[in-house]
């Protein structure tokens, strides 16, 4: 008895973070047009004193198309991460090569050293593109070779290393 109530309680904890961790997840894209929108909260100007802070832009032409450039890269980033955490479909790695888009353009306006915005990152990105494409790729294989074919490939995998053992175990028996 005891052990169907510790089970009991594991699966009561194991439901009680899934809701609270759905519970911020569905926040977050429900705040998400907020999120955006606070852009429109930064002062047009290039310098911006509060008592805490003072913030200078030099890149921007105000602190307010540099915020608007900023919640541009980031509101999609955030939607594109929690979407990739979440989804339960096989394909699910390809939206990785959203969110490293967006990681370079997010990077690339905050640096004050780059020159142009927007323009090179689809170069940094083939990299992530070249492993994850093919990895998509041979999932998608193994999936419609086994649900389309009714190819199991660990089935045919284990067949192969039978038939070996059984054709090694001949050669011995054979050369003994």
């Amino acid at each position: 008895m005891k052990k169907n109530k510790s089970s009991y309680e594991l699966e009561k904890n194991r439901k009680t973070k899934a809701l609270a961790l759905g519970s911020i997840m569905a926040f977050l894209i429900a705040i998400s047009p907020y999120l955006f929108y606070l852009y429109e909260s930064f002062p047009q100007e290039q310098v911006w004193e509060t008592f805490f802070f003072t913030f200078k832009t030099s890149h921007y032409s105000t602190l307010y198309v540099a915020a608007w450039n900023v919640m541009n890269k980031f509101v999609p980033l955030m939607l594109l991460i929690i979407w990739f955490f979440t989804c339960k479909h096989w394909w699910y790695h390809v939206i990785l090569i959203p969110i490293s888009m967006y990681i370079f353009q997010l990077v690339s306006s905050l640096n004050d050293d780059v020159r142009y915005i927007d323009e090179f990152e689809i170069y940094y990105i083939i990299p992530v593109m070249m492993i994850v494409i093919p990895i998509v790729y041979l999932i998608r294989l193994k999936l419609f070779d086994k649900v389309v074919h009714g190819i199991d490939l660990d089935k045919i995998d284990k067949e192969l290393k039978e038939y070996q053992d059984k054709e090694r175990d001949l050669y011995n028996e054979t050369n003994s």
